[in-house]
C-alpha cells in the first residue's frame, strides 16, 4: 500500500535555521519600511557598494581595471561552469550559472524573467542613482553602468565560461536582455 503525499509531515526547509530566517525577514521588512528619503528597495545596500566601487573607478579613469579585476576574481567559479557547460553540451547552464543561481545576481537584480537561452531583467540602478544624483553623491547614468560594466563583465565571464553570449543595447526601457548565441 502506498503512503499518500498527504501524511507525509510537512517541513519548510529552514528547520533548525528558524532565527536566521526570523532575522532575515525583519531585515526585509524595516528595509521596505524605509521610505525617507525615499522608499527604499531590498536590493538598495548592494546597489550603493557597486556604485561606490564603479564611481571610485570612473572618477579615476580605470573603470576598465575595475571590470577586468572582476572578471579576474570570478574566473574560478566560471571555469566550474564551464566544465559543467563542456560536460552537459547545454550553454544554458552558462545562464543558470552566471544568473539564476547566483545571489550576487538575485540580490541585485530583483526581477529576472528566464526564457530558455534567454534572461531578461530591469537594471537595477535607478532607485539608488535618482536619489543619490540629486544630491551629487554620483554622477553616473545608468546608460555608461549598462556599457562600460554590466556588458563588459557579463561578455567577461561568457568568455571565460567558453559561450558566446549577446548582451542588449542600452534602452531607455532600461530592459537588459542576455542570451546565449547558438
Amino acid at each position: 500500500m502506498a503512503v499518500h503525499h498527504f501524511l507525509e509531515a510537512m517541513t519548510s526547509g529552514f528547520e533548525g535555521r528558524e532565527e536566521e530566517l526570523g532575522r532575515s525577514v525583519s531585515t526585509v521588512l524595516k528595509t521596505l519600511k524605509n521610505i525617507k528619503p525615499y522608499p527604499h528597495e531590498i536590493n538598495d545596500g548592494l546597489i550603493k557598494a557597486w556604485l561606490v566601487s564603479i564611481q571610485f573607478a570612473k572618477d579615476r579613469g580605470i573603470l576598465h581595471e575595475l571590470v577586468e579585476h572582476d572578471i579576474q576574481t570570478m574566473e574560478p567559479v566560471n571555469l566550474i561552469l564551464s566544465s559543467l557547460v563542456e560536460e552537459t553540451g547545454d550553454p544554458e547552464n552558462a545562464l543558470v550559472g552566471m544568473i539564476d543561481h547566483t545571489a550576487c545576481h538575485y540580490h541585485m537584480v530583483l526581477d529576472t524573467k528566464i526564457e530558455p537561452g534567454k534572461r531578461i531583467w530591469t537594471s537595477p540602478f535607478k532607485n539608488v542613482l535618482d536619489v543619490s544624483r540629486r544630491i551629487k553623491q554620483f554622477d553616473l547614468t545608468e546608460q555608461e553602468i549598462h556599457e562600460q560594466w554590466t556588458v563588459p563583465r557579463i561578455l567577461g565571464y561568457a568568455k571565460t565560461i567558453g559561450v558566446d553570449i549577446k548582451v542588449s543595447d542600452w534602452n531607455d526601457d532600461r530592459i537588459i536582455t542576455c542570451e546565449v548565441i547558438k
